[in-house]
Formats: structure tokens, sequence, C-alpha cells
């Protein structure tokens, strides 16, 4: 336990997702031996996000206008839709340079004991952009866990009778991993997903 304010530091810094204990307390010492300016333009930067910063309307990616700049680019496929958890999902697709559809974010994945059911995703706002039948395919790339597992399930199961294509991003091993050390989700796909290999080419 460390004197007032600094504690009370260490205790907010630790509440942040992925921080334990020893990593606030080395981010608290590190700040307190950083030079003001840098502090200050730090806390700047963190009220002018939350000032600045909020969801898109359309599709609830992180935006600073009303609308992000995937939806408001003229270039992108209308008729797909790629449906993620987070907002930082779209990053990592979008560093991919495969998808040139646009994105729908959940908030979040269908677990019952974090008290997540589908009414707290944004699932109705996805119903809403297919309702003019524009979409033709939807693409469905929740993590390969139990929860992403249960939200694509759901997701299925809800999309099948708008007749739109629904798609699911293909998942398994890595390459470079063992047997294992694979969990029972991943090795599951990974055999679902399993394409012949002893044919010739043409």
């Amino acid at each position: 336990m460390y004197e007032g304010v600094v504690q009370d530091l260490i205790d907010e810094l630790g509440r942040l997702p992925g921080i334990g204990p020893k990593g606030a307390q080395r981010i608290a010492f590190y700040i307190l031996q950083t030079d003001l300016a840098d502090v200050r333009r730090l806390a700047e930067l963190l009220l002018e996000v939350k000032e600045k910063v909020h969801f898109c309307v359309e599709c609830g990616n992180v935006a600073q206008e009303e609308r992000c700049r995937v939806c408001l680019d003229p270039r992108r496929d209308l008729t797909a839709i790629c449906v993620v958890e987070e907002p930082k999902d779209i990053v990592a697709i979008e560093r991919t340079r495969e998808f040139k559809g646009r994105y729908h974010v959940l908030g979040g994945a269908i677990s019952p004991i974090e008290g997540v059911g589908p009414d707290d995703l944004r699932i109705r706002e996805l119903m809403t952009r297919l309702a003019d039948g524009t979409v033709t395919e939807v693409i469905i790339a929740t993590d390969p866990n139990l929860e992403g597992e249960a939200t694509a399930t759901y997701l299925t199961r809800f999309l099948a009778p708008l007749g739109v294509a629904v798609t699911r991003l293909a998942s398994g091993l890595p390459v470079g991993g063992d047997l294992e050390y694979a969990d029972e989700v991943t090795l599951g796909r990974a055999f679902e997903g399993r394409r012949r290999v002893d044919r010739q080419a043409p």
C-alpha cells in the first residue's frame, strides 16, 4: 500500500482491462518519473478522446463524425456485411486488405456467465440494415471461442429465414502450432473445415 494519491492512481489503473495489480503499479511509477509535459499531453488526449470520439450510428465502429470512414467510403461493396464483436476486430480485418464490404459491430458476444444475452448486442440494428434487401451476404467473424461460437450459431439461426447468404470465417489450427495445445473449439473447427489434398491439379 502506498500513500494517498499514488495508491488512488494504482487502484484506478488496476480497473483497466488487462492490467493487473503489478502492471498498474509499474504504470503508476512510470507516470511519476515522466516529464510533466508528457503526462499533461496524455491526460489531455484521454479527455479529447472522450469528448470527440463516439460510435458510428450505422455500424457501431469508432468514429469522430456521425458515421465512420468505412461507412462513408463510396467504394465499399454494399452487398456484403461482416459482423464482428468489437471495433478492434475491424482493424484486424482491414489489415488483410481482403474484405471490401461494410461492417457491423455487435458490441460483444453472447455470454450467460457474464450476463450478456442477445438483447444486449446490436442485433436489432443489424436486422434494420438488412431490411431493404441490398445485402446479399452476411459474414460472421466473431471470435473462435465458446462465446463467439454461441453468438455465430444464434445469428445464423436468426438470419437464415431472411434469404441472405450467411457465411463464417474459416478457422482452425495455426501454422506452427501443436495439436496437443489446441483447444476443443479450435480442433473441432479444423475438422469441420478440412479439405481434400489428394486431388491432382488440372
